[in-house]
């Protein structure tokens, strides 16, 4: 199997409702400049997620919103919310999709895992222990 076939099957499936996955996109079209990088990789996820009605969301998948725990193979553990990029607080919790982890974050599911960038470039791995959703 080649690099890029294991790395593809590495990804965990992603799952988005509809209102979040147009808003999503729309926004990572419209970036350019120094956070272009950013917005395509979210739009690369957006592009692979189920799209479902809000209704058949189900409870553990991080939205818009949502109250997010997770772990990185380094020992990073954190719980963040996850807001759009005018909302964006580290100091109080507020990560922006935006942002390497927020991309990764979309979509996943509790338990679920997806290998993951850091800004330094580190190659680690992403794990949601903890999805509470505000909606």
């Amino acid at each position: 199997m080649s690099q890029t076939a294991k790395k593809t099957a590495a990804l965990p499936r992603l799952v988005l409702g509809v209102e979040d996955h147009r808003k999503l996109m729309t926004m990572a079209a419209g970036i350019s400049g120094p956070m272009a990088d950013v917005a395509d990789k979210l739009m690369s996820e957006l592009d692979r997620a189920r799209v479902v009605a809000r209704a058949k969301l189900p409870d553990t998948a991080v939205r818009m919103g949502s109250v997010v725990s997770f772990t990185t193979t380094d020992g990073f553990n954190r719980t963040f919310k996850l807001v759009f990029p005018g909302e964006a607080d580290i100091s109080s919790g507020k990560v922006s999709v935006l942002t390497p982890i927020g991309a990764a974050l979309i979509g996943m599911r509790e338990g679920q895992t997806i290998p993951w960038t850091a800004r330094d470039g580190r190659q680690l791995a992403l794990s949601v222990t903890r999805v509470e959703c505000s909606q």
